[in-house]
């Protein structure tokens, strides 16, 4: 009898896991499909009509719409500007990142909440920003005038606009990626008689290597698709401040539907080469 009671005990250890196994099969795959279902709707589908709306009309309607030269000049700017601001953003988020890692300064957490800042305002809220400083009846508007500087409506508002929403993210991706890394590696170095450039160089920046292109990737994307901030500053001038997403909505709202899909169906390529680089990072940093 007493031999028993540990099968018994056993035994009813072993329905109980298979139960809890049982229950949390049942519940990945329920979450899985949900996931699955919600992908598909909110993103699959939308984007497989932009590209059916792009090619509706054949193939000649969608090369004329993207070779279009006011399309080339919005192409040319997106890139343009992705040029410019991902590596000024680069530079600026490793060295917010190293300031707040590896020093301690008074108004640490008030850095840390400005470089948030472009995550909680409306990005029309930036731009409008520079339409109030740089603009014509803007704090320095009467003064750049003067001297036939143009921000507003301009190159450099454009620049400026994204470089105030894309400054985050490489700084976000390596802040707490160094914090956690710690200082010891540098000490070492230093204490072996490094300096700064060389610790930096061998030591602090092959650590961070794949936290610093995941940032830059998605600085980039976003450079490349921000609307709402250089709508405001840009002046919407055709073929001259208008980027890609820009044109989109000036086709669109001329009932240029064919078009306005196809050059949306430009940035949607521009995306898919980001996510595949995003993805082949991931993959790399995992192995």
């Amino acid at each position: 009898m007493a031999g028993t009671v540990p099968a018994v005990q056993a035994k009813a250890r072993q329905v109980s896991r298979n139960q809890a196994l049982s229950e949390s099969t049942w519940v990945k795959w329920t979450l899985i499909t949900l996931a699955g279902l919600v992908m598909l709707w909110l993103v699959v589908l939308p984007l497989l009509v932009v590209i059916a709306e792009a090619f509706k009309k054949g193939w000649e309607v969608y090369a004329a719409s993207i070779t279009d030269p006011d399309a080339l000049s919005a192409l040319r700017l997106t890139l343009l500007v992705a040029f410019i601001t991902v590596p000024l953003n680069t530079l600026f988020g490793i060295a917010a990142a190293w300031a707040i890692t590896k020093f301690r300064f008074r108004g640490k957490q008030l850095l840390v909440t400005l470089i948030d800042l472009p995550f909680s305002v409306s990005p029309v809220i930036g731009g409008l920003m520079y339409v109030l400083v740089y603009g014509k009846r803007g704090w320095f508007g009467t003064w750049l005038d003067d001297h036939n500087i143009q921000i507003v409506f301009a190159l450099p508002g454009i620049i400026l606009a994204t470089l105030f929403i894309t400054f985050p993210f490489v700084a976000r991706e390596l802040i707490p990626l160094m914090e956690d890394q710690g200082q010891q590696e540098e000490e070492a170095a230093v204490t072996l008689g490094a300096k700064g450039w060389k610790v930096f160089w061998h030591i602090t920046l092959p650590n961070i290597k794949w936290g610093l292109l995941y940032g830059i990737i998605l600085c980039n994307a976003r450079a490349m698709g921000e609307f709402g901030a250089v709508s405001v500053v840009s002046g919407h001038i055709r073929g001259e401040t208008n980027t890609l997403p820009l044109h989109v909505e000036i086709l669109y709202n001329e009932y240029q539907f064919s078009a306005s899909f196809a050059v949306a169906s430009l940035l949607l390529l521009l995306a898919l080469v980001t996510l595949v680089l995003k993805a082949w990072f991931t993959r790399k940093h995992a192995h």
